[in-house]
């Protein structure tokens, strides 16, 4: 059953969390006309689910949508959606509203408003503090930016992605706010991975470990998501080890540009850089593990 009054659906980037989002409001009951990845499998693999076409060409997206939503990796691809010439979806966007829900620096969704400005289109920045199930399930935690009139306008299409739903101010402050997020998180992420490979060394009890830690000032959001996969080297991918690179980059550039030295953000932000270095970038953030406990150090990266 179709949503009454909703706007007519695009999506852009149908990676695990695009395809996960595209699905739960497909399910929800808008409808969705177009899905583009530079992928193409991808789309097509998810274009039947959804009712949708891949189509071949942004511009095509924008044509076929009202409400476009974009899911890519970085600042690059971000800006190469929204190019002022060649295939773009900023043609023919007037009246559309593009909402972005890619963790990017502050300044790419500023610069996005802009250029949807000046097509008469609009735009919202929608970043995403949670993961791939939380994409599918629609429980979200989304902190939003942008013209409050959008905001409130999307508002209906934003509660169905998200539990939780925040708006937080003009375009480029949720970025902000979201590179914090992934900043702490990050951080905890490699300071647990240092916590039980130390104890590993040591002999001790990892189960034990990780007991003694969930009921004292070492507990963690991250002790319950990440502890046992690290113990385990289990790392599937649910926010890969290369995306904690580039958003710890993102926090240290901030500081960088408030004159602030964050020296737990920049020494994590290596750990997370050797990990890409090493080829395991697609793995999940737990895979800092890889790199503290001693046997997997000399197994899997080469240090005595």
């Amino acid at each position: 059953m179709s949503v009454t009054g909703a706007p007519v659906l695009g999506f852009v980037g149908v990676g695990r969390m695009g395809a996960g989002i595209a699905q739960r409001l497909h399910e929800a009951g808008y409808s969705i006309s177009a899905v583009y990845d530079v992928n193409r499998s991808a789309a097509e693999r998810l274009a039947p689910l959804v009712g949708a076409q891949a189509v071949s060409d942004l511009a095509s997206v924008t044509q076929r949508a009202d409400v476009i939503l974009t899911v890519v990796t970085d600042d690059a691809a971000q800006r190469g959606l929204f190019a002022p010439i060649g295939d773009s979806l900023l043609v023919g966007c007037a009246g559309k509203t593009f909402i972005n829900c890619a963790t990017l620096t502050p300044e790419v969704h500023v610069d996005i408003q802009e250029r949807c400005r000046a097509r008469g289109a609009q735009s919202l920045e929608a970043c995403m503090a949670s993961s791939i199930p939380q994409a599918r399930e629609g429980t979200l935690y989304l902190m939003v930016a942008g013209e409050r009139g959008t905001f409130d306008r999307m508002q209906p299409l934003l509660e169905k992605m998200s539990a939780s739903l925040r708006y937080i101010g003009e375009a480029g402050s949720a970025a902000k706010v979201k590179a914090l997020v992934n900043m702490v998180m990050n951080i905890n992420t490699a300071g647990l991975a240092e916590g039980l490979g130390l104890g590993a060394a040591l002999g001790l009890d990892l189960e034990m470990l990780r007991e003694v830690f969930s009921q004292t000032g070492a507990r963690s959001r991250v002790l319950e998501t990440d502890g046992a996969d690290m113990q385990n080297r289990e790392h599937e991918t649910f926010f890969s080890s290369a995306h904690a690179a580039k958003d710890s980059h993102i926090a240290t550039a901030l500081a960088h540009g408030v004159d602030l030295e964050l020296p737990l953000a920049q020494a994590t932000a290596r750990q997370y850089d050797r990990l890409v270095e090493l080829g395991l970038g697609e793995l999940d953030k737990s895979a800092v593990a890889e790199l503290t406990f001693p046997q997997r150090r000399a197994e899997r990266v080469g240090v005595a």
